[in-house]
């Protein structure tokens, strides 16, 4: 592959010009593999877009909560879209020589809305410890001024932090292999022949910290706090109604926690030593929450349940 020389503070910076992906090589019968995957982005698609549609034209969906949740939509379809097609064009129709911008812009986009999948869940967490430990003033504490301002806030900071991230490989030099497992940040940054301990530092902090321990430890939180308050309602019904609220977000904290905390396990205890098995369980247990997480709220909110029938007995048409 050829490189090209930039001079940056008088050192020359080699940057190849792109990076060829030979990642799930040793999968027998990945096409398969892919196929689901366009299966499943297909569903998300289809799922997502729909309950965004609902939110929008609901006017009395127009609450913090569904704020939070048509965030969580938006999250998913593009958390899809980041990963899904591109990796169907390089493994399935073996484009898997990428250029070295968007090969960049690719890592940025998948490990931003990998981080983003967390912060939403984070959101629609502090919207149930609103709405359950201050039932009284909810509406006053949690508007929808302030929860769209909280959104925000919780899209901007991973996108700060994912930027730094990324832009630090415009800053290496790359004299050796340019053949990558995939285009994700810690296959990349370990092909430059410099030093790159920062980059495993800020990288490691991205995924261990920010995007993955420090959501998990306020929904933990979050919900100890809710348990506490709702034990001390003396309703049994009451009681239960609460618990209910709080079910669907459980369910999609549940979803995409719990099988990439199991593959993290998995790996760490050595019980699983291929790294494309690995990363196909991996990638499994990220794509499939964007599609789950609709299912989840249609079946488990009421006002979703009812706004979803109406809209399919609004549109449905008999054949004369």
């Amino acid at each position: 592959l050829s490189f090209n020389l930039v001079c940056v503070s008088n050192a020359t910076i080699f940057k190849p010009l792109g990076f060829y992906i030979r990642g799930f090589s040793s999968l027998q019968q990945n096409d398969y593999y892919f196929i689901f995957m366009l299966v499943l982005y297909i569903c998300t698609l289809l799922a997502n877009i729909l309950i965004m549609s609902i939110i929008w034209f609901t006017e009395s969906l127009h609450t913090p909560k569904y704020i939070a949740v048509f965030s969580l939509a938006v999250v998913d379809i593009s958390y899809s879209t980041a990963l899904i097609p591109k990796s169907v064009d390089i493994f399935i129709f073996n484009s898997r020589f990428v250029f070295y911008d968007p090969c960049l812009t690719q890592m940025f986009f998948v490990h931003y809305f990998s981080a983003m999948e967390s912060f939403a869940l984070s959101v629609l967490a502090y919207d149930r410890l609103i709405a359950i430990c201050f039932p009284l003033r909810s509406n006053t504490l949690n508007t929808n001024r302030r929860m769209i301002l909280i959104v925000t806030i919780s899209w901007t900071v991973p996108f700060i932090v994912v930027l730094s991230m990324v832009s630090l490989i415009s800053r290496l030099s790359f004299c050796r292999s340019t053949t990558v497992f995939s285009a994700e940040h810690g296959f990349v940054y370990v092909l430059a022949c410099m030093d790159t301990s920062f980059n495993r530092k800020l990288g490691n902090w991205l995924k261990t910290l920010v995007a993955l321990l420090f959501p998990l430890f306020f929904i933990l939180s979050t919900y100890m706090i809710i348990l506490f308050i709702v034990l001390k309602i003396a309703s049994t019904e009451q009681r239960q109604k609460a618990f209910q609220t709080c079910l669907s977000h459980l369910l999609c904290a549940f979803v995409y926690y719990i099988p990439i905390i199991l593959t993290y396990i998995l790996a760490n205890l050595r019980l699983i030593t291929s790294l494309d098995v690995l990363t196909s369980l991996l990638i499994t247990s990220v794509i499939l929450p964007p599609m789950l997480n609709p299912v989840i709220y249609w079946f488990n909110t009421e006002e979703l349940k009812v706004k979803l029938l109406h809209f399919f007995k609004r549109n449905k048409t008999f054949p004369r």
